[in-house]
C-alpha cells in the first residue's frame, strides 16, 4: 500500500483529533511527534506528560490513521474499569469502535473475539490480569500478536515494582512484546514516571535505548492550587469538612487512606446534609458506575474515596480534590489529584493528613514480596505436587495470605519459575534467583518515598515544584499559585460546635463482626476433615467490636491497648458498655468466657471481668489453649490447623453453658478462626447463643 507523506498525514490526524476532541481541537507538536513515529516510522515510545495533556488522543488518532492504511486493531491494556468505560466513550465519538475484556463481562468475550477476527473492531481493551489467564495466553494472545496493528500500555508506570502502583500482571508484557511481529509498532504512556520508573519501564517493555522514543514534557498543572491543612485531631478534619465543603467549587473528590474510612467520613457528610457517596474496592460493581456517573453529572458534591477511584476517572470540570489522610508517596499523590482541574480555570488541592497514616503506611509496607524462605517453600510444595495446584491448597502449605501469595506466583510466573495453567500453579523447574537486593532496594524506596510525603506537608517551598520534582521534572519553577506562594489560602477556622459534634460521633464505638461461615478450602489436605458451611447449630452471632484498628474515633486508641498486656483503660471500658448497651440482643447473654490468650493475659482477663462485673453476668473464666504457642498466621487454612483443637473445653465450662447465652471476650480479631473455632465448642456444648466480643478488629 502506498503511505501518505509527512504532511498529508499530519492534515489526517488533525481531522481525527477534531472528531475525537471538538472542532477547535489541534495537536500538540509532542502528540504529533509520537503518532509520527508510530504510525510513520512503526516505532515505539514511551510518552511521560501530565494528566489531561492528551495522551489517549495520540493513540486513538494513530489507531485511526493505521487502520486507514488497513492494519490490524489497536490492544491497549488499560489496569482500571472506570478508564476503560471513559476511553469506549471517547473512541466513539472519533468514530472508532472499541470494546473491552475484563472481568465484568465474561460472557461477551466469546462475541468479542470473534469481532476482533472479522475485522469488526478497531480497539480492543484488555486489563492486565487477562494476560496472566492460562487460556487467553494460550489460545488468544498468538492470534492477537499476530493480527495487532498498535500495542499500547496505559498507566506504564504500573509495569515497574520502582512505581507507586506497581501491578505485577503487567510484567506479563515481557512475553507478549516477543510475540509481535517486526514493526508493529508500540506506546507506553503514563502520567507519574520518576527517571528510575522510566528506565525500568523501558527494561520491562523490551524498548532498547536505541529503539525508544521518550518524550517527557512539563508536568505542570496550571489550573491545580496545593495547600496543606494540619489540624490536631480527625474530629477537627471532620468539622472542618462539615463547615467548609459547600465552599469548595463545584463538585470533587474526598480521598481517604482505608475503606473504613471512606465510610466513616461518608456518613458524617451525609447526616450534616451533604450529598455525597462512599467509594472503595468493595463497593459493589453497580454501585460505584452509579456513584461515577452521579459525581459526573453533578448529582453529589463528592466521592469519598479510596485509590480505587483513581487512574482514568476523568471528570474535567472536577473543582476539588481533597486528601483526608496523605498517601504515602508524592508521586502517588500527585498521581491522585491529577484527576482535578483538567477543565477549568481554578481547582483547590487540599492535604490534611492524620495521626494514623504512618500506622496505615507501615501495614501496606509490611505486605511487599515475600522473605526467601517462603518463596522457595511454595516452589518445593509447587515442584512436588503430580498435579497443578489451586492458590487454596497452596494456601495450606505457604504462611501467606491469599492476595500476598498470588502476587508472589505472578512474579515467579514472569520470572519463569512457576506457571499458571488451568486447574492452578506448576513449578516450571527452571532455576530462579532471589534478588534480595533488588527487593530491599524497592523497600528503601517506599521508606524514601514516606519522608518525601512529610517533607511535602512540611515543606515551605512551592509545593507544586516538589511534586514535580519528585518525578524528575527537573524544568519546574515555583508555580505562584500554591499556599506557599500566595496563590491559595486555606480557612483554618474551625467553630468549637462542629468539633464538638465530630467527636461525638468518632467517640461512638461499635462494629459488626460477622462470624465465619465457610471453612477454608483444602483443609482436608492438612489432615483436618472439615469442609463446606459450619451447621447452623455451630455458629457464632454476628458479634461486636469497639473499634477497627483504622478507625478514625477509637482506631488508635484500640491499637495502643492491644500493643501491651495492661488491665483495660476505664475509657475503653466506658467504650464496651456503649456498645453492650446498643446491641439489640435476641437472648442477652447469661455467661462471660475468654479466650485465653498467650500475648496478653492480663488484658483479655480484665476486659471479660469487668464486662461480668458491671453487667452482672457470671464470670466462667478463660478457654485456655493447650500446646506450644501458636505463631500469627496470616492466612485462614493455617489458622485453622493451629486452633482447630487448641481451646477444649473443660468439663466445668461444658457443663454451665448448656442452654445459656454467652458472650465470648477476645481482645482484636485478625482472621476470625479464634472466636469461630471457641464458639463452635461452646455451641457443641450446648450454649444458645456466642456473642463474640472484641476491643479491636484488624481489618
Amino acid at each position: 500500500m502506498t503511505e501518505p507523506d509527512s504532511s498529508s498525514l499530519r492534515a489526517d490526524a488533525e481531522a481525527h483529533l477534531r472528531a475525537l476532541a471538538g472542532a477547535d481541537a489541534s495537536l500538540r507538536e509532542d502528540q504529533w511527534i509520537a503518532i509520527e513515529a508510530l504510525v510513520a516510522q512503526r516505532r515505539r515510545a514511551l510518552v511521560v506528560q501530565r494528566t489531561g495533556w492528551g495522551k489517549s488522543a495520540v493513540y486513538f488518532v494513530a489507531t485511526a490513521l493505521l487502520r486507514a492504511q488497513g492494519h490490524g486493531p489497536t490492544v491497549i491494556v488499560s489496569p482500571l474499569l472506570a478508564l476503560m468505560r471513559n476511553q469506549i466513550a471517547a473512541a466513539e465519538r472519533a468514530g472508532i469502535r472499541a470494546v473491552t475484556v475484563n472481568s465484568t463481562n465474561v460472557e461477551e468475550w466469546a462475541a468479542t473475539y470473534a469481532d476482533v477476527a472479522r475485522g469488526d473492531v478497531d480497539v480492543l481493551l484488555l486489563s492486565p490480569e487477562r494476560l496472566n489467564n492460562p487460556d487467553f495466553r494460550d489460545n488468544v494472545m498468538p492470534s492477537l500478536a499476530a493480527a495487532c496493528g498498535l500495542l499500547v500500555v496505559d498507566e506504564a508506570h504500573c509495569i515497574s515494582d520502582w512505581g507507586h502502583d506497581f501491578r505485577p500482571d503487567f510484567r506479563r508484557l515481557r512475553t507478549l512484546l516477543p510475540e509481535l511481529p517486526v514493526g508493529i509498532p508500540v506506546l507506553a504512556t503514563t502520567a507519574t514516571a520518576n527517571t528510575r520508573v522510566v528506565d525500568d519501564v523501558t527494561e520491562v517493555l523490551g524498548l532498547g535505548a536505541a529503539d525508544v522514543l521518550v518524550l517527557r514534557g512539563s508536568l505542570d498543572r496550571e489550573s491545580l492550587h496545593l495547600g496543606v491543612l494540619e489540624l490536631p485531631s480527625s474530629e477537627y478534619r471532620l468539622a472542618w469538612l462539615a463547615e467548609h465543603l459547600s465552599s469548595l467549587p463545584g463538585s470533587g473528590i474526598i480521598y481517604t487512606l482505608t475503606v473504613a474510612a471512606s465510610q466513616d467520613v461518608a456518613a458524617y457528610l451525609r447526616d450534616r446534609g451533604f450529598a455525597v457517596a462512599a467509594y472503595s474496592g468493595q463497593t459493589e460493581q453497580a454501585e460505584r458506575l452509579a456513584a461515577e456517573d452521579d459525581l459526573i453529572n453533578n448529582r453529589v458534591k463528592a466521592l469519598v474515596a479510596t485509590s480505587a477511584l483513581g487512574m482514568g476517572f476523568d471528570k474535567p470540570d472536577l473543582g476539588f480534590v481533597i486528601h483526608f489522610g496523605a498517601p504515602a508517596s508524592p508521586i502517588a499523590y500527585y498521581q491522585q489529584v491529577g484527576r482535578a482541574g483538567r477543565g477549568v480555570d481554578q481547582a483547590q488541592v487540599i492535604l490534611m493528613p492524620g495521626p494514623e497514616d504512618q500506622a496505615i503506611w507501615d501495614y501496606f509496607a509490611s505486605v511487599g514480596f515475600p522473605p526467601e524462605d517462603q518463596v522457595r517453600s511454595t516452589l518445593r510444595v509447587l515442584a512436588g505436587s503430580d498435579a497443578p495446584m489451586s492458590t487454596a491448597s497452596l494456601e495450606t502449605h505457604v504462611e501467606l495470605s491469599r492476595s500476598r501469595l498470588e502476587t508472589m506466583l505472578k512474579v515467579l510466573d514472569v520470572d519463569g519459575a512457576a506457571k499458571r495453567v488451568r486447574g492452578g500453579w506448576t513449578s516450571t523447574g527452571e532455576a530462579w534467583s532471589y534478588d534480595a537486593e533488588r527487593y530491599e532496594r524497592v523497600s528503601q524506596v517506599r521508606r524514601d518515598e514516606q519522608q518525601a510525603m512529610r517533607d511535602y506537608i512540611a515543606t515551605s517551598t512551592c509545593r507544586m515544584q516538589f511534586l514535580r520534582l519528585q518525578l524528575d521534572d527537573d524544568d519546574a519553577t515555583p508555580c505562584g499559585r500554591c499556599d506557599n506562594c500566595g496563590g491559595l489560602e486555606v480557612p483554618v477556622d474551625v467553630a468549637a460546635d462542629s468539633v464538638s459534634t465530630a467527636h461525638e460521633v468518632l467517640t461512638r464505638p461499635g462494629v459488626v463482626l460477622d462470624p465465619r461461615r465457610m471453612w477454608p478450602t483444602a483443609l482436608p489436605s492438612l489432615g483436618i476433615e472439615l469442609k463446606g458451611k459450619l451447621p447452623a447449630g455451630e455458629l457464632a452471632e454476628p458479634g461486636r467490636a469497639v473499634a477497627r484498628f483504622t478507625d478514625l474515633g477509637y482506631g488508635s486508641r484500640v491499637r495502643a491497648a492491644v500493643r501491651s498486656d495492661e488491665p483495660v483503660a476505664d475509657d475503653l471500658v466506658r467504650a464496651c458498655i456503649q456498645v453492650l448497651a446498643s446491641w439489640g440482643w435476641d437472648e442477652r447473654p447469661a455467661l462471660v468466657v475468654h479466650v485465653g490468650s498467650q500475648a496478653r493475659p492480663r488484658l483479655v482477663h480484665s476486659i471479660a471481668a469487668r464486662l461480668a462485673e458491671i453487667g452482672r453476668l457470671e464470670h466462667l473464666g478463660e478457654i485456655a489453649h493447650r500446646g506450644t504457642s501458636a505463631a500469627v498466621r496470616s492466612n485462614s487454612a493455617m489458622r485453622v490447623r493451629d486452633v482447630v483443637s487448641a481451646y477444649p473445653l473443660s468439663p466445668e465450662v461444658a457443663a454451665r453453658v448448656e442452654g445459656q447465652p454467652v458472650l465470648l471476650v477476645d481482645d482484636f480479631v485478625d482472621t476470625g478462626w479464634t472466636l469461630a473455632v471457641v464458639a463452635r465448642q461452646l455451641r457443641q456444648a450446648g450454649a444458645s447463643r456466642v456473642y463474640p466480643f472484641v476491643l479491636g478488629l484488624s481489618g
